[in-house]
């Protein structure tokens, strides 16, 4: 097991396997020393647990939580390409993509479900540039989509 495995074991969390694609496209591709995750649902066994608009049928903290599921799913999505976590340098860049009520402005605070997820588990290499951005609907009507970019060692 990596050593970034081994933290995910000591914080209690398990890495899942890849989610499958629902459509056309990877779950994640390398390219020279990145990988470019496409967006990952807060899918768990194959399924999303939580639907709705955040600010209306989903409360923020609800919503933060399935972030970090999302990143979580990133992860096993670079992992499918490399084999090895340890392999990330650094996490360069998330995307977050909030469905949200029309009054909703919290997005940001969402997505520190994904960010806060990677700094406990990569520490300094899960820092990042990040965008979160709110939108009227996603995939499946999940409530959140996450996305990274990292760079290898």
């Amino acid at each position: 097991m990596s050593a970034v495995e081994d933290k995910l074991a000591s914080l209690g969390i398990t890495l899942p396997a890849v989610v499958p694609p629902l459509a056309s496209y990877q779950p994640a591709v390398q390219s020279g020393v990145y990988v470019y995750t496409s967006g990952q649902l807060p899918m768990v066994g194959g399924k999303l647990t939580v639907t709705g608009k955040v600010g209306a049928e989903v409360t923020p903290e609800e919503a933060k939580d399935l972030a970090r599921t999302c990143a979580l799913n990133a992860l096993a999505a670079v992992k499918s390409v490399v084999g090895d976590l340890d392999r990330i340098k650094r996490v360069v860049k998330v995307v977050g993509f909030v469905a949200s009520a029309s009054d909703f402005t919290g997005q940001p605070a969402v997505i520190n479900g994904a960010s806060e997820l990677l700094g406990e588990v990569l520490g300094e290499k899960g820092v990042h540039a990040r965008s979160a951005v709110g939108v009227t609907v996603l995939p499946l009507d999940a409530p959140v989509e996450v996305e990274i970019q990292v760079e290898l060692v």
